[in-house]
């Protein structure tokens, strides 16, 4: 500012002295000595003002970019928290003056409760937020990245038809599950474009959609909940195009996310492949490289306390609650919930075709459960070196 207040005092100076020499020659004089000087000096002092102020440090604009993209991340970690604060903030709102406002939202909500089961109200306005970009660009670009515009990527192996219904399943969950966010609920990736005709939906907890403001959230962005009366509808009764996406873990593959380890929970998690067999819709495999390096967590070992409760919450509440953390808001040296800036590549892969069978035996099940599990596997061998992972490096499949 002190700046900006000199070269303003400089330009005024300048003008002064420029008044002075037009009245002096009016009147038959030489003109100021100081003439030429005045008015390159104005320039100097402009220029000289210019030159500081953007050189500061917190208008530097990468450091800003970078700031934005910090920020863009974190208010999505918060945005649960904050929104979940919402329904409090309803309920006091009944013991207001404002009362009304409250009573027609719970009216409305009442009318409006089934809606995330037949796939909620997305909106295209919500997914193309510019907050996503910044939110896709945090996460470095990798080396063997085909488009330099992207950072955490998307990529595409095959191609979809749309006259088809298919369940993707995501792998792994890590802590948030912030490739198949970025990826699936917003635009930032270009999904829509990579695989045109096919609508996204990621599956998440049903209770979810049971906290008001949250729900409307969420549902703009594509988010249903992973029921099967919402998996049944999308895939009966909702055309053909939808690509259902299911994080298969879960919050038990939750519990093992850490950086260094690709480790999936797969063995015995079987419903998903009965959905696809009653409904006909081709199952498709990705994987998301990088997805559990971006948080450390504790991991407690099996029969600890620690375990023990987290699998009490899982049980009874679906969700197990980790002990985490990332890097802080104003330095990567600090902790905090904001994740590490580390490359997540998603890999989609080929899709398996599954035939219509309206009374899957245990055997089918089976069968293309074992399938599924092949094709996983031979994606992320064959993609495991492109992303920074040595020829030796196993998918574990717990």
């Amino acid at each position: 500012m002190k700046t900006l207040i000199a070269a303003y005092s400089g330009v005024l100076r300048g003008e002064r002295q420029a008044e002075a020499d037009r009245s002096q020659r009016s009147h038959g004089g030489p003109a100021l000595s100081r003439e030429g000087s005045g008015r390159w000096g104005t320039g100097s002092s402009i220029l000289s003002a210019l030159q500081d102020l953007f050189s500061v440090t917190w208008l530097n604009r990468s450091k800003v970019e970078k700031q934005l993209q910090v920020i863009s991340v974190l208010q999505w970690v918060l945005s649960f928290l904050v929104l979940v604060a919402c329904s409090a903030i309803l309920m006091y709102i009944f013991c207001t003056d404002c009362w009304l406002i409250a009573v027609l939202y719970f009216t409305w909500l009442v009318f409006d409760w089934n809606t995330p089961k037949k796939g909620g109200r997305r909106s295209q306005w919500v997914r193309n937020w510019a907050v996503w970009r910044y939110f896709r660009d945090y996460f470095p670009i990798q080396p063997v990245s085909s488009d330099p515009r992207s950072s955490l990527q998307l990529v595409k192996t095959h191609n979809l038809l749309t006259t088809r219904n298919y369940i993707f399943g995501y792998h792994p969950h890590g802590i948030m599950g912030l490739g198949a966010f970025c990826n699936f609920s917003t635009e930032a990736t270009e999904v829509s474009k990579k695989f045109p005709g096919i609508r996204p939906y990621l599956a998440t907890l049903a209770g979810n959609f049971r906290m008001p403001v949250l729900r409307e959230y969420l549902m703009s962005g594509g988010i249903c909940p992973v029921s099967r009366d919402t998996i049944d509808y999308l895939l009966s009764k909702n055309g053909s195009g939808n690509a259902i996406i299911i994080v298969v873990g879960g919050a038990a593959e939750s519990l093992s996310s850490m950086p260094g380890k690709n480790a999936v929970t797969l063995r015995n998690r079987k419903g998903f492949v009965k959905l696809a067999l009653r409904h006909g819709a081709d199952l498709v495999p990705i994987y998301s490289f990088g997805e559990n390096e971006v948080y450390k967590q504790v991991i407690f070992e099996e029969g600890s306390w620690g375990r023990w409760v987290q699998k009490k919450f899982q049980k009874y509440i679906g969700f197990a609650p980790c002990i985490f953390h990332g890097r802080g808001l104003f330095s990567s040296d600090t902790w905090g919930l904001v994740p590490y800036s580390k490359p997540i590549t998603t890999v989609v892969g080929e899709p398996i075709t599954i035939p219509k069978l309206e009374h899957p035996t245990q055997q089918d099940i089976d069968l293309y459960h074992t399938m599924y599990m092949e094709a996983l596997v031979k994606l992320f061998d064959k993609h495991k070196t492109k992303f920074g992972l040595p020829e030796t490096e196993v998918l574990e499949v717990n």
